[in-house]
């Protein structure tokens, strides 16, 4: 595995090494030891699937209890997968990164506890594959909006498409009053 350093260090693009032949192709998506060596020790405690049709906008999403880190991959369509940096004692915070993952390409992306995460579906339908290292708490369940100025965004949305996004997304709080971390 090739572990790649995004614009912000701590969001982590992870390239598996692919063995493809006649049958079709094998990876390891996640190997303990591997991840360690890389800086990722953390241990997962959850696998989630999400499945999103065409302009589906999930996000941003984080807890403030049970902090979760998240692996994130998808193996049907393409997304677009963002973290926002909420840790406020850090030289990026407030700053987001963006990376394509997709079926084909079969990377993933790390992001650490202390991010907020969301992801916009460019293909006909994305799964979306994720571990996670703590459990789903939804009284620490927190939403920034996937639209606020102050991030500032740049989703790869279609002029004239508007995203399908959920109630509790479309009323997000915005970023300068998210409740972010020390």
């Amino acid at each position: 595995m090739r572990f790649i350093s995004t614009r912000i260090p701590d969001v982590i693009r992870v390239e598996p090494k692919i063995y493809s032949d006649a049958r079709g192709f094998f990876l390891e998506s996640y190997q303990k030891l591997q991840f360690s060596n890389a800086g990722i020790a953390n241990e997962f405690v959850q696998d989630n699937h999400s499945s999103s049709k065409r302009s589906t906008l999930r996000g941003l999403h984080y807890q403030v209890t049970h902090t979760q880190g998240k692996l994130v991959r998808v193996v049907i369509g393409e997304i677009f997968d963002v973290a926002v940096d909420l840790r406020k004692n850090s030289s990026t915070f407030g700053e987001w990164v963006g990376e394509f993952l997709s079926a084909e390409n079969k990377s993933q992306l790390w992001v650490p506890p202390g991010f907020a995460h969301g992801f916009y579906t460019i293909s006909e339908r994305a799964d979306v594959l994720y571990k996670a290292t703590d459990y789903f708490d939804p009284v620490g369940e927190r939403c920034i909006r996937w639209d606020d100025t102050d991030l500032a965004i740049d989703w790869p949305i279609p002029i004239g498409t508007e995203p399908l996004v959920s109630t509790k997304d479309q009323t997000g709080d915005t970023f300068s009053n998210a409740e972010v971390f020390e």
